[in-house]
């Protein structure tokens, strides 16, 4: 298995992932109808980079990175995670996110923050906290979750320096 660099020729096997995770509605504040090349644009065109996490010649996961805001926060990154269904519980996510964290400071960035995370993401939550990430806001029912009505979205943050 390996974390490369992904290329526009993988958004075919990049777009299943995405598109099953953001009609499911329960994770990102992007539109459940997002087309393929609206998600092409929003993963592989927007970010500074993105990536895939790949084994046996299959990717199982993709992340990307990006400037979270200009000017003075510039030195603030932000990532977004995807895994597929099949490979979750395995190590994908926790492996992407080490990995875009050695990214982002080869890339020069000083911290790393998840402004959107949805409190119900519980899988999310309990790893980003286990690879240092802290909650340092609460927006009281920002995100409406399909089954589970208006929950709290958290922005979670990490020094990425020593």
């Amino acid at each position: 298995m390996k974390i490369r660099e992904a290329e526009k020729e993988d958004w075919p096997s990049i777009w299943p992932i995405f598109n099953e995770i953001v009609k499911a509605g329960e994770t990102y504040a992007y539109q459940t109808d997002t087309t393929k090349e609206q998600g092409e644009k929003i993963w592989l065109a927007a970010p500074r980079k993105t990536f895939v996490f790949e084994a046996a010649n299959q990717i199982l996961g993709t992340y990307y990175i990006k400037t979270n805001q200009a000017g003075p926060g510039s030195h603030v990154c932000n990532c977004g995670y995807m895994v597929s269904s099949a490979a979750r519980g395995k190590g994908v996510a926790s492996s992407m996110c080490e990995h875009s964290q050695q990214t982002a400071k080869e890339l020069g960035y000083k911290a790393m923050q998840f402004n959107f995370v949805a409190s119900s993401n519980e899988g999310a939550v309990r790893l980003w906290g286990k690879l240092g990430f802290e909650t340092v806001g609460r927006l009281p029912k920002a995100f409406n979750h399909p089954s589970k009505g208006y929950v709290d979205a958290l922005v979670m943050y990490k020094w990425l320096q020593k």
